[in-house]
Formats: C-alpha cells, structure tokens, sequence
C-alpha cells in the first residue's frame, strides 16, 4: 500500500493558547520567530539553562514573550496547552512527551516525528492568503523547495481577489449549496501562471 500523509491540518490561534519551548538555541529560534511571525502576539514561554545572543537578541522585540534562564521543570507545563521541545537531550524529550500526554497536552518534538502530536509546517502568507505545507516529518527541505515555489507563483496582489471575493460572497443570495455553486462558478478560471 502507498504511503499517505494522514495528518488533520489546523490553523491555531496562538494568540489564545499559552506555549512552552524547551530550549533557547538555534531550534528554538527558528520555532518561535516562525510562530510570531505567523502570530506576532503569541504568548510564549522559553525555558533553558542558556540563551543564544541571536536568540535573547530577536525576542527584544517581543515584550511578552517570557525567558526562564533554568533547566525544564515539570511545573512548567502548568496551564499550558502546547509544549515544543527543542534541545539536543533526547532522554528530556520523551519526559516532556511523556508529562505532556498525562496532562493532554499537545507537543512537538523537533526532528522527532515518533514523538510528536503535531508537526509545525511550512508556511506560504500573502495577505490573508495562508497555506500550509507537510512532508509527514520526511523532507522539511523539500517542504521549503515548495514554500519558495508556490511564494513565487502566488501574485502579490492576492489580497484584492480575496476582499473582492469575500465582498461578493457577503452579497449572495440563496442556501449554502446555490452560494458555493456561484463562487466556484467565479473562481474555477483562477490559475497562477509563472
């Protein structure tokens, strides 16, 4: 039987969740400045024994982003509701799963997929225009090749299509059926050419 991606895409709203990163390195750093540039008010806490520069150096700009400069502690995952872990201690991950899955608490392990509840994937944003990319945990790299791909088909000016069609779709009249048959009707000659 072929492989198949079996993962339920979500789009969260960070800004109503808490979440904690274990770990304040490079992995840390390109987990928390994607969840804040995709949720720029995210509440985040970090937890590590150290900090990078780069790390201390790019959350300055985010005032509630909250830095605990200690090792992880069981505590921390109180009133939580996502956990990432991103430190080279594979032994402190699967206690952090394992806590995390007593308090049913979502987590993600980086470069880990047999611990993880969730994979953070790659992101295309053009305006409102949101789109997520997964490799099931396989290739990341590939997930990027294909960010970059679809960032440079996508028009620029996406966001006028989108407010003009949401305009549109406010104005229709009818059941829910006859509205999705008009707006397909309206968007089937859509294609992004190069």
């Amino acid at each position: 039987m072929e492989s198949q991606n079996r993962l339920f895409p979500v789009f969260l709203k960070l800004e109503q969740l808490d979440v904690l990163v274990v770990g304040g390195g490079n992995v840390a750093l390109e987990k928390v400045s994607a969840m804040l540039r995709n949720s720029p008010n995210s509440r985040i806490s970090l937890v590590a024994p150290f900090f990078r520069e780069d790390t201390l150096d790019y959350l300055k700009d985010f005032p509630q982003v909250q830095l605990m400069h200690r090792p992880f502690e069981a505590a921390d995952l109180d009133g939580r509701d996502l956990v990432i872990c991103t430190t080279d201690q594979y032994e402190l991950h699967v206690q952090i799963r394992e806590l995390a899955q007593q308090r049913h608490l979502l987590c993600n392990v980086a470069d880990t997929p047999a611990l993880c509840d969730f994979y953070l994937g790659s992101i295309v944003q053009k305006g409102d225009l949101k789109i997520a990319i997964s490799t099931n945990g396989k290739s990341p790299t590939l997930a990027k090749r294909i960010r970059a791909f679809l960032e440079e088909v996508i028009p620029d000016d996406i966001q006028t299509s989108l407010d003009s069609l949401e305009a549109l779709r406010k104005e229709l009249k009818g059941d829910f059926e006859s509205k999705i048959k008009a707006l397909n009707e309206l968007t089937k000659g859509l294609i992004f050419k190069k």
